[in-house]
């Protein structure tokens, strides 16, 4: 009865699809067709002929997926299961209850409550352990399982026990509709000359935090001397959000971006709509290689119409727009429709898709291909590699050391027993690392294993087994161990050499401890190389 039911699915599979062909132009739809037809005839065969059960579902979503995935990274099939995902990708909310986790080899643990949210209301902290969830077992779960039992419909109970300290807590959470904050930080800088905002995403009225942000700063600082909109980090997200944070500092009337695809009728351009905050406050940008699509209209069109110095990094280079097409069964499909287009004409895309190499996979655009464009004032900026910053600022790369910190979880543990041996810090602006928490996070590691091979060690165990195929290794295996011997003494100092990026691990993970995500950021503002940049150049370059 089962197999009778899938043909007839397939059948009925097939005669949609022909019907979708239909609507393509002649010289197509015969291939659609065919090819439909063939894809029908090989899932009835699989079905009727195979040795072990076919799960329809899962054997047509392998199928759906293996299609995608020979497009781009974004256009994506998502099942009704996964439908709270969209969700929290499109607005930045879910039902939940508000709490990072991670996991630690076979268990999850809390790894940050959400200020005010029903978790932190309830009291998980940071370091608790998450033992069971509606009667249930953790153990072996990863934080995709987890994640999925905490979440749920806004107003239904879960509990939750948690270990922490070696006892165990039962808690009873009422789920609420979590909103994540775009907005993560605002406030002055600079002995309260610059104006700051961090934001993280473009979800639903991000434009409308950020200007309801610099309206405020810019109130309570009538002497406000620039400003600095914070885009490091962010993937983008709303078109629409991006156009209308631009419009916070640009005139109504300015074209933003312009979106150009096969289906010329659905071609779009987008100008600014509102009376702008202020045209003439001298504005910075902060973008790094992890701002993405929205944050690259806002960093390139401000670029382009010269209006905002962009400091920092060069962008990642995502210039495709998506749709969400609503499908049957409460199932969705985001489908790349277009490219974006800025100001200037340029297309910022890095990535070509539709051309791959041998291996299969997509390749930049080559230099030879980028074109250069012209900004309002004549400035030469080019297209194919994301955004590029006016002014360049190194990225910071982590020692081994503070890999070795972060990885074993050793930085994120001191952080949690620190917290619970003291009741209260000094605000996040005023909070420091001093030589008395310094030490005491040396005894803390003394004893833990936070081992970490260097690149010298790995080049040295390669010169080894070289020597040895060459039969060297006689000749030079008391110099190599020598060496080895010299490095692993080296080491030992690497807490003093890299203390200062040490000092800044144990300071953010502290700071959150205390005062949630704002805090780390209001405590990372006086050393950030990025802001410190931007700073400068807002006092006397721009």
């Amino acid at each position: 009865m089962n197999k009778v039911k899938h043909i007839a699915t397939s059948a009925l599979l097939l005669t949609v699809f022909c019907c979708a062909a239909q609507a393509q132009p002649a010289d197509r739809s015969f291939e659609i067709s065919k090819n439909l037809e063939i894809f029908a005839n090989v899932y009835k065969n699989l079905n009727l002929n195979y040795v072990d059960d076919v799960d329809p579902g899962k054997a047509i979503k392998t199928a759906i997926d293996a299609m995608l995935a020979s497009m781009d990274p974004y256009t994506n099939y998502y099942p009704e299961s996964d439908m709270e995902d969209v969700k929290l990708q499109l607005l930045g909310q879910y039902g939940g209850v508000g709490a990072m986790i991670m996991q630690r080899g076979d268990s999850v643990y809390i790894s940050e409550p959400y200020e005010g949210l029903p978790a932190d209301q309830a009291g998980l902290q940071a370091g608790d352990r998450i033992v069971e969830v509606n009667g249930e077992s953790t153990v072996g779960k990863n934080t995709a399982d987890v994640s999925s039992a905490l979440r749920g419909q806004a107003g239904t109970n879960v509990e939750i026990k948690v270990e922490r300290d070696g006892k165990i807590m039962a808690k009873t959470i009422t789920r609420r509709e979590i909103k994540l904050p775009n907005v993560s930080y605002s406030g002055m800088i600079a002995g309260g000359t610059i104006g700051y905002v961090k934001l993280d995403e473009f979800t639903t009225d991000a434009a409308k935090h950020v200007r309801e942000a610099f309206r405020r700063l810019k109130a309570e600082n009538p002497g406000m001397k620039g400003f600095i909109l914070d885009l490091r980090g962010n993937g983008g997200g709303l078109m629409n959000e991006a156009v209308d944070i631009v419009n916070i500092w640009v005139k109504k009337g300015e074209l933003v971006v312009e979106t150009k695809g096969k289906i010329a009728s659905k071609n779009t351009r987008s100008y600014t709509r509102q009376a702008p905050e202020d045209t003439e406050i001298p504005l910075a940008v902060l973008i790094d290689g992890s701002s993405a699509s929205a944050s690259e209209i806002v960093s390139g069109s401000l670029q382009d119409l010269d209006r905002a110095v962009i400091v920092g990094q060069r962008s990642y280079g995502k210039g495709l727009v998506q749709n969400i097409l609503p499908m049957a069964y409460n199932s969705q499909m985001k489908v790349t429709v277009s490219k974006y287009y800025i100001p200037s004409g340029r297309c910022i895309q890095a990535i070509d898709y539709s051309h791959r190499d041998e291996n299969g996979r997509a390749t930049k655009v080559p230099d030879s291909l980028k074109t250069a464009f012209k900004t309002r004032s004549g400035r030469t900026v080019y297209d194919g590699f994301g955004i590029e910053p006016d002014v360049e600022v190194e990225p910071l790369y982590m020692s081994n050391l503070a890999m070795a910190l972060a990885q074993k979880f050793i930085v994120f543990d001191y952080a949690t027993e620190f917290h619970r041996s003291h009741p209260t810090i000094p605000p996040a602006s005023q909070f420091e690392i001093t030589d008395e928490i310094y030490n005491d996070f040396r005894s803390f590691i003394a004893n833990r294993d936070y081992s970490y091979p260097t690149v010298t060690e790995r080049t040295l165990d390669v010169l080894r087994e070289a020597a040895e195929t060459e039969s060297y290794l006689d000749a030079i295996n008391d110099a190599i161990g020598s060496i080895k011997a010299r490095v692993e003494q080296e080491k030992k100092d690497d807490l003093n050499r890299h203390r200062d990026e040490v000092c800044e691990m144990l300071k953010a993970e502290i700071l959150v401890r205390y005062y949630y995500d704002h805090g780390r950021i209001e405590g990372s503002l006086q050393s950030d190389p990025c802001v410190l940049k931007a700073v400068e150049v807002l006092r006397s370059k721009y």
